[in-house]
């Protein structure tokens, strides 16, 4: 095996591992709901894989369910089910659409009747019903997107414009249960920021939602900053909630994986949350410091990374983080630095991620093509299709963050 077919087996068992019908079976095995009627409602990149989990192990108990998930995410019908696919990172009509029929879904509750909530990464954009009107919602969304503003902030302001997030849908199903079964995409695990906390009680306050807004020079009209000074739900009684699986899971799939390829693996950090180009840039010197090495070496790093934008060309934080990194090991033998995002899709593109050898850099000088001009114009994934560099894996149906991987092979 190569350089580049050790990085796809790495990436390809780190994602085997981390898909969520294990961890939804392990959440739901030995659980037992009320005698009411059970519902399914699943929201999140991850939706239909962990609706289509609970249906095989749950049979003829769910009543009925609603899924709502990105574009091309469904992969078939799940009985009792209504599917739906919706935008993402800026939500649409369908969004809007999905979460309604939720919502209807779970009107007029009983006590006795339990609502079970699959949440995973995406559920910002996803499971939406805003109190805006929808043009300035996604206009606010693109904002917060391209300032840079991390998931957390942006998920502070999201949960204040909205009538489901940060605890309220899980007051709507009052005085119905909610058993809610999280897929954790921020570091960490906070759970009223995942997917703006639709089910569990706000930690942020209305001064750090406005804090925000000043910090990055939101434009909010008078109404939306005056939903940012209405306070969320502090407290739910009628919730109970699951984390299963998280960014933790997989760099230590990554890690298994480089082990059975012959590599030390070298745990770095499951908190990465800088620049993708600084990100991509450390890998790089860290690979260089130890190009010398006796040792096959494998040193990962999970998180998050962010991107400025500052030009208008196409890609995402893990194609920009192998990019950089091209820079800093160009002309290293048996080198590479890949990124990769656990659902399969980086940013607006068909890509999951990208990857990058000591070679990059001087094919992208053949084609006329300079790193630095590439990265200021955010068009990674254009110079990354000239070396082969996309790394394409298709919707996962998971979404547990990021994985990048420094490789130096002996």
């Amino acid at each position: 095996m190569n350089l580049r077919e050790d990085a796809d087996y790495i990436i390809s068992e780190s994602i085997r591992k981390v898909l969520p019908d294990e961890a939804v079976a392990l959440a739901l095995t030995g659980k037992t709901f009320a005698k009411g009627k059970l519902y399914v409602v699943a929201a999140g990149k991850a939706a239909w894989q962990m609706a289509n989990a609970a249906a095989e192990l749950m049979g003829n108990r769910i009543e009925a369910g609603v899924v709502v998930t990105k574009y091309d995410h469904v992969k078939g019908d799940i009985p009792k089910m209504t599917c739906f696919e919706a935008g993402h990172p800026v939500p649409d009509e369908n969004s809007f659409a999905g979460t309604q029929a939720a919502l209807d879904l779970v009107a007029d509750l009983h006590e006795e009747d339990t609502v079970l909530f699959l949440l995973s990464g995406g559920g910002s954009a996803l499971f939406e019903k805003p109190l805006i009107p929808e043009d300035e919602l996604k206009d606010i969304t693109k904002q917060l997107l391209a300032c840079g503003a991390d998931i957390v902030e942006i998920n502070t302001i999201r949960k204040r414009i909205s009538g489901v997030k940060g605890g309220k849908f899980a007051k709507i199903c009052e005085p119905a249960q909610v058993y809610s079964i999280v897929l954790s995409d921020i570091l960490g695990d906070p759970l009223d920021m995942i997917a703006s906390g639709p089910a569990y009680p706000d930690s942020a306050t209305c001064e750090k939602a406005l804090e925000i807004v000043d910090k990055y020079g939101l434009k909010l009209s008078e109404r939306a900053l005056n939903l940012l000074r209405e306070e969320t739900p502090k407290k739910l009684d009628n919730v109970e909630t699951v984390v299963t699986g998280s960014v933790k899971n997989l760099c230590k799939a990554a890690a298994e994986a480089a082990r059975t390829l012959g590599y030390d693996p070298i745990f770095l950090t499951d908190q990465l949350s800088c620049e993708a180009k600084e990100a991509g840039a450390f890998l790089a010197a860290i690979a260089k410091s130890h190009q010398d090495s006796e040792k096959s070496l494998a040193f990962i790093a999970g998180g998050e990374t962010v991107v400025h934008l500052s030009g208008n060309g196409l890609g995402g934080r893990n194609q920009e983080l192998a990019l950089a990194a091209a820079e800093g090991i160009a002309g290293l033998e048996n080198v590479a630095v890949f990124s990769v995002g656990s659902d399969g899709t980086d940013g607006p593109t068909d890509a999951a991620g990208g990857y990058v050898d000591g070679s990059a850099k001087d094919l992208l000088a053949k084609e006329g093509i300079n790193i630095y001009q590439v990265l200021k114009q955010n068009d990674a994934y254009h110079a990354l299709k000239k070396t082969g560099g996309l790394i394409m894996t298709g919707a996962t149906g998971t979404n547990v963050n990021d994985v990048a991987v420094a490789l130096i092979r002996r």
